[in-house]
C-alpha cells in the first residue's frame, strides 16, 4: 500500500499540476483543449489574489513513479456564492493518476476538501462530471453526491471569450 500525504499546492508544484491537468484532459479525450501554461497557473493560483486553490497528493521519495513523479493527484477548487444558500466550494478538477487509484488517495483528497468546506462554512460542494464517466459518478454518489442534472433539471452553459469580447465592446 502506498503511503501518501495531502497538502496545499505550492508554486513549485505548477509543472506537476500542468502535467496532471493534461493527463486528465487526455483521459477525457480533450487534451487538445488544454492551452494553460505553467506561468498562468503560477500567476493565477499563487499571486496576491488567487483565482484557485489546490490540494495535491504527494508520495514519499522512495515511492516515486519510474518517471520520478511525486505528485500523483490533485484537486483544484475555488469558492463561489449562491444567493439562495450562501458560500460554496466549487471543485473544478480532481484527478489521481491511474496507477495510484484504489489506494484511498481520492477519498483522502475529498475528505480534505470537505474539511476545507466545513471550516469555511460552505453550504455545499459543487462540481461537474462527464455523463460517460461512470467510475467517477459512482465514486461521488457513494459519498452522498446528488446529480442536479437529473434531480433539478439544471443545464450548464458557457460563453466563450470571443463572445465575451463581442458583448464587452457593444455600444
Amino acid at each position: 500500500m502506498a503511503s501518501f500525504s495531502i497538502r496545499a499546492a505550492r508554486p513549485e508544484d505548477c509543472p506537476d499540476l500542468l502535467r496532471l491537468i493534461k493527463e486528465l484532459a487526455k483521459y477525457e479525450d480533450m487534451e487538445d483543449q488544454v492551452v494553460l501554461t505553467e506561468k498562468e497557473l503560477l500567476e493565477d493560483g499563487f499571486g496576491e489574489h488567487p483565482f484557485y486553490h489546490c490540494l495535491v497528493a504527494e508520495l514519499p521519495k522512495e515511492q516515486w513513479s519510474p518517471e520520478e513523479h511525486c505528485i500523483v493527484g490533485f484537486a483544484m477548487y475555488y469558492f463561489t456564492y449562491d444567493p439562495w444558500i450562501g458560500k460554496l466550494l466549487y471543485l473544478e478538477d480532481f484527478y489521481v493518476m491511474a496507477d495510484y487509484r484504489g489506494l484511498g488517495i481520492g477519498s483522502e483528497i475529498l475528505k480534505n476538501l470537505s474539511q476545507v468546506a466545513v471550516k469555511c462554512r460552505c453550504s455545499s460542494m459543487h462540481f461537474l462530471v462527464a455523463e460517460w464517466n461512470e467510475p467517477s459518478i459512482r465514486f461521488y454518489k457513494r459519498r452522498g453526491a446528488s446529480d442536479l442534472s437529473t434531480e433539478e433539471g439544471w443545464r450548464l452553459f458557457k460563453i466563450d471569450k470571443e463572445y465575451l469580447l463581442k458583448m464587452a465592446t457593444e455600444e
